[in-house]
């Protein structure tokens, strides 16, 4: 199709936009954006937290596994955690 004609279908059907009716005003959003930010992080800090408190649990139980079943060295001070 040639540019005229393009130009010709445009103008036969014009785009009508009514500005007479607006949308009802909305809640401000930033209020409810900061309660979700927050809810997000400290659920990052559940989660970093028991993932932490299972990683110390299984490190202190290999370590008394590891010294129960090891030879007793003298030079050395076991604190039994």
């Amino acid at each position: 199709m040639n540019p005229m004609g393009l130009l010709m279908l445009l103008q036969d059907k014009p785009i009508i936009v009514d500005v007479g009716k607006q949308p009802p005003p909305t809640r401000d959003l930033t209020f409810d954006f900061l309660i979700g930010m927050f809810q997000m992080a400290g659920l990052f800090l559940l989660a970093a937290l028991i993932g932490s408190v299972i990683v110390a649990g299984v490190i202190i139980l290999y370590k008394r596994r590891q010294s129960s079943t090891g030879p007793g060295d003298p030079g050395h001070t076991s604190l039994r955690i």
